[in-house]
């Protein structure tokens, strides 16, 4: 046994850990800023070409190859986005030129400075709902009229006195009193440029990883529960009902109630209209999913359905005859660029941060997914830098929020699109409808916009559809969708948000709260331990305790740990050690009494000495396979276990833990000063601990019986 002893002490260890040096934190920085200052020929190109990858990819144009798929898909892209971007300014509470306006600057930015080639930019339902939610709060605390039939003299923003606008409110732009429409697109421009601004300091400090938060169970379900926020707005319009926009929580919920209350009011031309519209787009949509592989290019329902209803609206006079609420005049052309009102901004300052993120998280993610569809790859900081500038400069022009919209991506994709010169023919479209076509919209009917909006719902709505396959894939993800879902439709959009967020968040802090623990068990002959609930034939080593931890130990769950520990070993140190000084207590007593009845001294120590052999077990290997890391309250939760379950003569036994762990356990000193007996606590392996058990509890075994 000597000899072994004296073998094992020259033999080096099996792993043998490397001295770490840390380089300074000044020469770290130093050597940093001299890299982020230095500045050379290609440096700057690099940096110029990274901030426009237009100038990249634009030289290497194959224009034979990708032209035709470009044209087509950028034209049939340019046809949807019209209507729609009429449309979505019902939802962003603006009017309908802005829409136009915001469509076109976002696909111009974007292909100059985006790196995906399939994303389509521009407005989306979502980022529309949360402008108008903002601007009707604001123009509600501005004090106007916020029913639908204010006049149209509203329209005209340089008016000095006007009745039905309610109270003017006046702000600093332009030195002009701000009407109705001149109010709502500047809180709209506003909080586009504050969004933007915030986006530009995510990408600047690489705040990207805020989007790791936003799981897409999270994400479907916001989407889903916005969806109904959307048709709950829009719903007024099918019927024709003039009720204003619901401010605060539960607009679902009131709105609805709004709705039936008033239903009597329904004007039956718009019921009429709505009806013939949303079967015709539904039917159309069917058609184009039935026959896609035939049908190469989408039908282009909206358009027909708006020229259709713009012509019937005009030549039926629905307007003057039926009270049927209509788009208004349009302008064409441009106006020139304005400073964002910085008046405003402090209010919308909150407001802003939800938009930015959505806005952001919904460009990246589509961009990712559609690259890695096609084969290429995009850069997630320069996507952020993008979609901030086609906020930031567009707000000058008086538009609001975009972000990547899935629909006319994925219309993008199946029509052949293959660069973002596609957007730019998307913007030509748009152009074309700005500078000679706009007037012709007139005519067109509120209630067929909110058809058009309600009808591209229909994919978000879909997924109630994959909820059972959601649930039984991961349970933990179905129900993250249907918090997040209920509270954005049920509360508000910017708190369903929150609410999804630290909700799941939320989840994943319960899972390793409450995570797997195990016995294990050896297989066979082998040095293979597993869990023997979860394998069969495994036996579990004798008089020791095999225990797996699958979680981080941290101050959250270290009270679930300690539970499940001597739940699982049987014993918990504390009380075991309170019984045994009763027991020894109880036997001085009786060996007191027989020692006076007989005057024998000895049988007490006898007693005591069965007392403290009671334990099936000697050692507890602890399996830290699967602890990535423990904080400082795990270490101390560790170094109380050693000491504690020694007081009981049982040794506590680490196998299998990581660099991680070691450190923190060296720094608290759990293995001595000095880490003296590391070698006697801490082993590579599970078989290596229970071999060590083993041996030692012999050899105390022997020592007991010399003694």
């Amino acid at each position: 046994k000597h000899s072994h002893r004296a073998v094992t002490k020259v033999t080096p260890p099996l792993l043998e850990r490397r001295a770490r040096q840390r380089q300074p934190t000044v020469s770290v920085l130093k050597s940093k800023l001299k890299q982020g200052v230095t500045c050379s020929g290609p440096r700057v190109r690099s940096t110029l070409t990274g901030f426009f990858p237009v100038v990249r990819w634009l030289p290497k144009y194959k224009l034979r190859e990708y032209v035709w798929g470009d044209l087509m898909s950028g034209v049939i892209v340019g046809i949807i986005l019209v209507p729609q971007a009429i449309a979505y300014c019902l939802l962003a509470g603006v009017e309908p030129i802005y829409g136009l306006y915001t469509s076109f600057y976002a696909n111009i930015i974007y292909f100059l400075m985006g790196t995906s080639r399939h994303v389509s930019v521009g407005i989306f339902s979502l980022m529309s709902l949360m402008v108008g939610q903002v601007v009707d709060k604001e123009m509600f605390l501005a004090g106007f009229d916020l029913n639908e039939d204010s006049g149209p003299d509203v329209f005209n923003a340089t008016l000095g006195i006007n009745l039905t606008a309610g109270k003017l409110h006046s702000v600093e732009l332009m030195g002009l009193q701000c009407g109705k429409e001149c109010y709502s697109i500047s809180i709209a421009a506003a909080l586009t440029f504050l969004a933007g601004v915030y986006q530009l300091v995510m990408a600047v400090f690489r705040l990207g990883f805020v989007s790791v938060y936003l799981s897409s169970p999270m994400l479907d379900g916001f989407a889903t529960g916005a969806s109904f926020t959307i048709l709950t707005v829009q719903a007024k319009y099918l019927l024709g009902l003039k009720i204003p926009r619901h401010q605060g929580y539960g607009t679902v919920v009131v709105t609805w109630i709004n709705i039936f209350a008033n239903i009597h009011k329904t004007n039956l031309c718009d019921l009429i209209t709505s009806a013939i519209s949303i079967s015709v787009l539904v039917a159309g949509k069917e058609i184009q999913e039935r026959y896609k592989d035939r049908l190469k290019i989408p039908l282009p329902t909206e358009l027909i359905v708006v020229a259709g209803a713009t012509l019937a609206s005009h030549f039926g006079e629905l307007n003057s005859h039926y009270g049927s609420s209509v788009s208004g005049h349009i302008p064409t052309g441009f106006i020139a660029p304005q400073v964002p009102s910085f008046s405003l901004m402090p209010r919308l300052a909150l407001d802003a941060i939800p938009l930015a993120v959505i806005s952001f998280a919904f460009t990246v993610s589509l961009s990712e997914m559609f690259a890695k569809k096609n084969g290429y790859t995009v850069r997630p900081n320069q996507e952020m830098l993008a979609i901030s500038f086609c906020n930031i400069i567009p707000s000058f022009f008086r538009c609001f929020t975009t972000s990547a919209a899935l629909a006319k991506t994925m219309v993008k994709d199946s029509t052949g699109c293959q660069t973002q010169v596609s957007s730019l023919i998307s913007a030509l479209v748009v152009l074309l409808v700005v500078l000679y076509f706009a007037p012709f919209f007139y005519a067109l009917q509120k209630c067929v916009l909110a058809c058009i909006i309600i009808v591209s719902l229909r994919g978000a709505l879909r997924k109630f559809k994959d909820v059972p396959a959601k649930w039984r894939a991961s349970r933990n993800d179905g129900i993250v969708w249907l918090v997040t879902m209920s509270a954005t439709a049920l509360i508000s959009v910017e708190l369903g948000l929150l609410v999804g967020i630290v909700f799941s968040m939320i989840c994943i802090i319960f899972k390793t709260q409450n995570p797997k623990v195990s016995l294990l068990g050896r297989a066979n002959d082998t040095d293979l331990y597993e869990d023997m609930d979860e394998y069969k034939n495994l036996m579990p080593p004798p008089r020791v305790h095999v225990f797996r931890f699958q979680a981080p130990l941290y101050y959250a769950n270290k009270d679930s740990f300690l539970r499940s520990l001597y739940k699982a070993v049987g014993v918990e140190p504390f009380l075991e050690l309170t019984k045994r000084r009763k027991a020894e207590k109880k036997a001085k007593e009786m060996s007191s009494k027989q020692a006076k009845a007989n005057g024998d001294k000895n049988n007490g120590e006898v007693v005591i000495g069965l007392i403290q052999r009671e334990l099936d077990f000697h050692t507890i290997v602890l399996d830290c396979s699967a602890i990535p890391f423990i904080d400082s309250t795990g270490m101390v939760t560790f170094k109380g276990l050693v000491k504690e379950y020694k007081e009981i003569g049982v040794s506590m036994l680490f196998a299998n833990c990581n660099t991680s762990v070691i450190n923190t356990l060296q720094k608290g000193q759990v293995f001595g000063e000095n880490d003296k007996d590391m070698s006697s606590l801490l082993f590579h392996t599970v078989h290596a601990a229970v071999l060590h058990a083993n041996s030692t509890s012999t050899e105390s075994k022997s020592e007991d019986s010399v003694v």
